[in-house]
Formats: structure tokens, C-alpha cells, sequence
């Protein structure tokens, strides 16, 4: 049965598919080719509540990266465009990811490449 993944900050760049990097606290042992169920949310349901699940992904590469690579001003774009933010530099994906995630730039990450599988 494949793990679920919550994408509630970038519900919409997942339903239509702009989406194909996400960077995530832990989930060091993901490895290519696991699949996973990517999810509304996933945790803090009510009782009852189940996981909306929006599709299923598999993943292409998982590897470890300090998130202030992407100060790196083409790396950066390039990926804050692959984590479905095309609007914002490295550096400003990195500032809302920190606040968001409560932590710093110099934090090591899971970067996740994955595809999307069809329904």
C-alpha cells in the first residue's frame, strides 16, 4: 500500500500537474520508484476524516540537499519553477518554505523528483 504525501500548500500545482519537485523535513528513506499517494492532507483529520487523495506519483529521485543550494540564482529558479512556484527565485522559495516549515536555510532536506502516474 503506498505511503500518502500531503501537498496542502500546493494543492492546485498538483491537480494540474505543474508540480514535479517537493522538498520535505525527513523522508530519508525514500529511494526511485516508490509510489505514494499525493493527498489534500493528510494529518490533523478529525475522527472519521480520510485522506483526499488527488493522484498517485512515483518517485524518480530522492536525495538529500541543503535548501539553500537554491540560492543559486539559475539552479534556484529553475527549481522553485519544478516546485511549481515559476513566479518566485530560489531565494524567495527558500525564505516561504523556512517560514512555513520553521526552520533555517542551512537545514538539509529530502528533494523528491517524482512523475505522475495515470489514473
Amino acid at each position: 500500500m503506498p505511503r500518502n504525501i500531503s501537498f496542502a500548500l500546493t494543492t492546485d500545482q498538483i491537480r494540474n500537474r505543474t508540480k514535479t519537485v517537493t522538498r520535505r523535513l525527513g523522508w530519508k528513506n525514500l529511494k526511485a520508484g516508490d509510489v505514494l499517494n499525493a493527498c489534500v492532507k493528510c494529518m490533523g483529520l478529525r475522527k472519521g476524516e480520510k485522506p483526499e487523495r488527488i493522484c498517485q506519483i512515483r518517485v524518480a529521485d530522492a536525495r538529500q540537499e541543503v535548501l539553500e543550494n537554491m540560492d543559486l540564482e539559475a539552479y534556484g529558479k529553475i527549481e522553485a519553477t519544478k516546485e511549481g512556484f515559476p513566479h518566485m527565485t530560489g531565494s524567495e522559495f527558500v525564505g516561504m518554505f523556512c517560514e512555513n516549515m520553521k526552520c533555517e536555510p542551512s537545514t538539509t532536506v529530502t528533494r523528491i523528483e517524482f512523475e505522475y502516474l495515470e489514473s
